[in-house]
């Protein structure tokens, strides 16, 4: 008789584990060389090389340089979701323990532009830009598909934005508000040099500062 299985998924092998690191490692690569010197601009060889892989190496995980482009949106993408829906649920847990209540509508704004510009300026954080910049290099299927990522990920801001407005502390549209404040953080990635500027802190702070209105 064969032995129970254990519950959950099973153990990952130290090939799989190994195999995991290495194609985030690809995706890290990638996604460095698709924002300094473009997806035209790139080679297979360029990304092989980069790696320390063989030549055709980084198409065991992926059919076509096309593909690894995607693939670093959409690992991106998924990962910003994640880590802003944590920041979140911090800022909240932070707040009810130390005086029992739940943050404004302003304070969760700072989280999400702070988190933001972690996102977009980070060390390593190289997806965002090649999104920006590479969004034609991709199928359509693959836009809507980052599409759908996109939405998930702005649908954190949007009670939140609708809160402030009802409040008259944001006086632009949401819709309109929404983009307008998107367009100014992501062009952070265009001028921002962390050495010769301010923190992520008090650009969070000035960034908050011109989107809310705080009364007379």
């Amino acid at each position: 008789m064969a032995p129970p299985r254990g519950r959950g998924r099973p153990k990952k092998t130290h090939a799989q584990v190994d195999d995991g690191n290495r194609r985030q490692h690809l995706l890290a690569c990638a996604a460095k060389l698709f924002r300094r010197q473009g997806f035209d601009g790139t080679s297979t060889r360029d990304i092989a090389l980069a790696t320390g892989m063989g030549s055709g190496s980084p198409f065991y995980h992926f059919e076509n340089k096309q593909a690894l482009l995607f693939a670093v949106m959409q690992g991106g993408m998924s990962s910003a979701i994640a880590r802003q829906k944590a920041a979140l649920e911090l800022l909240t847990q932070n707040r009810l323990a130390k005086d029992k209540r739940k943050p404004t509508a302003k304070e969760q704004l700072t989280c999400l532009v702070h988190q933001h510009f972690e996102i977009l300026l980070g060390e390593g954080n190289d997806f965002v830009p090649v999104m920006l910049y590479e969004f034609k290099s991709i199928v359509p299927a693959q836009r809507e598909a980052l599409a759908e990522l996109q939405r998930a990920y702005e649908a954190a801001w949007i009670p939140v934005l609708q809160s402030l407005h009802r409040a008259g502390r944001l006086q632009a549209p949401v819709k309109l508000a929404r983009l307008l404040i998107f367009g100014a953080l992501n062009w952070s990635v265009q001028w921002y040099r962390q050495e010769a500027g301010a923190s992520i802190s008090e650009l969070t702070a000035a960034s908050v500062a011109l989107f809310v209105h705080d009364g007379n």
